[in-house]
């Protein structure tokens, strides 16, 4: 099964790129991503990663449901994409990427979830109650914090894998 879903962000895609580029920082950046802990760096720049995000069950009442998995992840750079493949939890084999694209005054931002478990049902079932609502927010965070950014002119380190303080500073910019 497929499924894309997407939104349009009032900042320039260079900045909606470095921001979410660097999962390791995600859990500081997402309200409802708990963690995002490296299992394994590789030396193609790829990262082995477990990811622990909440899936909002009562938004009103900040009430959600802990999901896990692990995922190998990089950056593309030239094309602007992340991409993500799923390596274990009720989303093994799921194949993610975000693309990052100019648009008008400033870019459309979605990200495509190929997944195909061996119990085809799965699919659709995973999406609309996780895949989708996870994804949704975490495109709606981003388009906040670049909106703010942006309008509030250019940051003076606008590229957070290159500042220490900021994170780890581990960037991974190279496909595998």
């Amino acid at each position: 099964m497929r499924s894309e879903i997407g939104i349009d962000v009032a900042a320039p895609p260079e900045l909606v790129f470095r921001l979410a580029r660097d999962v390791e920082r995600w859990p500081r950046l997402l309200p409802h991503y708990v963690a995002v802990t490296v299992e394994e760096r590789r030396p193609d720049g790829s990262i082995v990663a477990r990811m622990v995000a909440r899936r909002s069950v009562v938004a009103a009442l900040g009430l959600g449901l802990p999901v896990a998995w692990r995922s190998r992840t990089w950056s593309e750079p030239a094309t602007r994409r992340l991409r993500f493949v799923h390596r274990g939890g009720a989303t093994h084999g799921m194949d993610v990427t975000w693309r990052i694209e100019p648009a008008g005054d400033g870019c459309r931002v979605t990200i495509a979830h190929d997944f195909r478990p061996r119990l085809a049902l799965w699919a659709p079932l995973l999406d609309r109650l996780f895949t989708r609502p996870i994804a949704g927010r975490t495109l709606a965070t981003f388009r906040a914090i670049a909106e703010a950014l942006a309008d509030d002119g250019p940051p003076a380190n606008p590229d957070p894998a290159a500042d220490p303080a900021a994170g780890s500073g581990h960037s991974t910019d190279e496909r595998p």
